[in-house]
This record gives structure tokens, sequence and C-alpha cells, in this order.
């Protein structure tokens, strides 16, 4: 595969220099005057095997099985935001050259739904306990190129990670990665259409997916609303008698008191946080259609997945739960029957 990457880094070195600038300026003109505009800046940098995919095993399963085609376009470090604590927020985006119609039929299609050139887009969010992974690691860059190959506009973003920060800081930021998407420069930089952005993540990122569809009520055109959303082996009830009652480990049960900051085991009402954190807390029929995809025997317990289904349902929120047979876990099980699927799902959702 031949890929053109384009480095987003832009943003980060000018605003190091305006730090530079604002430092030099301080000199002249006294610490305490100016020492309330100053920012240390740091990127978000997983260490070492921290910044590896959520899948543990070696075998070629799921979206390794993917072989990206020619021509997709890759822009790397993107800086969506910069943070209070001076954490700099960056996203690659994936998107498509050409793509030719016999070789996807769907995605060619897309270009001209409702007489636009402007392309639905896919905020793309890695898994990793809240607390590991990263964007480009080679799990979730095929995530990124599979999407793109599909004729979406992909965003793959990293987000704050604990232990630095805790909830809600993850869905803070790619909450802001939407709305950064729908700004009008963004939109035209990157040709997107602001009715048509969609959400796709798994493990810990399906979890912020299906939070980013589930929060807010109306239109799904708007802010940090999305249009669709396909999320895998999400651990979607995070409260304590939904993990109980779902079967969840006792390691699961610690690496959702991790993220939350509550005491491993705390009872609900010493851990509000966890119903705020809780996709079906949420629910409404004004939310976008939902994709969900499972394995029978892994990690997180299918009963999250079913019952977060079930709620949705009643609701009235269009939904599809596809269960499969094994024991692979998020990106782990996106092979060539599910990526069908989900892209089904998402062109039939997002045009």
């Amino acid at each position: 595969m031949t890929s053109t990457r384009n480095a987003g880094g832009s943003g980060i070195r000018s605003r190091r220099i305006l730090v530079a600038a604002a430092a030099a300026l301080v000199a002249v003109v006294g610490v305490s005057a100016l020492s309330g505009f100053h920012r240390q800046l740091r990127e978000i940098d997983p260490p070492g095997a921290d910044a590896a995919s959520e899948l543990t095993t070696p075998a070629i399963v799921g979206i390794r099985t993917f072989t990206p085609p020619e021509g997709i376009v890759v822009d790397e470090d993107v800086e969506y935001g910069v943070r209070d604590d001076g954490t700099v927020l960056t996203l690659d985006v994936c998107r498509p050259a050409v793509i030719p119609a016999e070789a996807a039929p769907a995605a060619a299609a897309a270009l001209t739904t409702a007489g636009t050139t402007a392309l639905p887009a896919v905020v793309s969010i890695h898994g990793g306990s809240w607390a590991r992974g990263d964007k480009a690691n080679s799990d979730w860059r095929n995530v990124c190129l599979w999407l793109a190959s599909e004729g979406f506009v992909a965003a793959s973003v990293n987000y704050r990670l604990v232990p630095e920060v805790r909830f809600p800081a993850a869905i803070d930021d790619v909450s802001l990665a939407v709305q950064w998407l729908r700004d009008p420069e963004q939109l035209e930089r990157f040709d997107v259409d602001p009715a048509r952005i969609g959400a796709f993540g798994g493990s810990a990122g399906g979890n912020l997916a299906a939070l980013l569809g589930t929060t807010g009520d109306g239109p799904l055109d708007v802010g940090s609303r999305v249009a669709a959303v396909a999320e895998l082996s999400g651990p979607v009830g995070l409260t304590a008698d939904e993990l109980v009652a779902d079967g969840a480990s006792a390691w699961l049960r610690g690496i959702v008191a991790a993220y939350l900051g509550c005491e491993a085991d705390a009872g609900d009402d010493a851990c509000p946080q966890a119903t705020d954190a809780s996709a079906a807390s949420f629910i409404d029929a004004s939310d976008p259609p939902f994709f969900i995809g499972h394995a029978e025997t892994e990690v997180v317990p299918l009963a999250q997945s079913r019952g977060f289904a079930a709620s949705l349902a009643d609701a009235g929120v269009p939904v599809e739960l596809a269960a499969v047979a094994g024991s692979e876990h998020s990106i782990g099980i996106l092979d060539e029957a599910m990526r069908a699927r989900v892209a089904a799902f998402l062109h039939a959702s997002l045009g």
C-alpha cells in the first residue's frame, strides 16, 4: 500500500513558537504580569507497549485481515484542541483519493448522494481500557484506512488517558473532536458533510462511541451529536449493579473503577459518575441508529451489549446486534464478514 501522509503538527509547532514568544515577553516586562498567559504544552504520547492495540494476540484476526488499497491519503497528527492542562489533542485523518466504482460500489455511490460531493465522515475511537492505546498503532491505523476505503473521511482520535485523567475527560475529548470536524474550516478542508458524521469505536472506544450517540437530544447534525454509531465490545453499563448482574470479572470491574476514579466494587451511591459514564442512561428516541458487535465469550460480557441493545429498541432507536462465536475482543472480531456488516450499516445510516 502507498499512502500520502501529511504531517499535521504545524499547529503544535505554531503554539510552541507562541509560547516561546510569550516567555521572551515575560523576561522583558516581568513574570508577575504575564504568568497567567503561559501554558506548558504536552502531547499524549503513551510509552512503549502502552501505545499498542487492545488486541493482545499475535494472530492475524479481525482488522488485521484487511489489506488497504492504493491511494488513501493520511493526514497525521492534526491538532483538534488544547486542554487547560496543556494537553495537545491530535487526530489522524484518512480519506479516499479515488474510489473505483467496481471496487466499492456503495462507497462510490456515497460520493454523489444527495447531489453533493461532500463525504460522510466517521470518528474512529481506539480502545485500551481508557488507559492505553493510540490512534496510529498498526491495528487502529488499519481501521482508519478501512473506513477511508469505504468512502468515509475517517478521523482517528487520541484522547486523554487514565491515570493522568479520569472520567469525563475522555468523552469530553472525543466530543470536542466531533465539534472540531463540524467546524466550517474543517468541513471545507476535508470535504465533509456536517449532517453525515458517525462514530466507530472498540472496547473502551466502544463505550465512548456509544456515549457520543446517546448524549444530548434533538438534531444529529449539530455540536457533538453523531448520525450513526457502530461499536464493538463496548463496556456500556458501568454501574456496579450492571457489572455484577452481567457477570463482569474482577479484572473488568477494576478497570472501570480506575477510569471512574472510584474505589473498586464501590456501590452506585459511592460512585455516581458510573451512571453518567453509561450510555443507556441517556437514551431517547432522538438518538441515532446503532450497530453493536460482540463476541460470545470475550472479556466484556455479551450481556452488556444485549442489555444496551434492548434499551435502545425499547426507546424506538434502530439497533442491530451482531453476536459472533469466539472470544476475540473489539476489532479482533472485525474480520471480512463483520467489516461488510458494519460498512453496510454506516452506508445505510450516513448515505
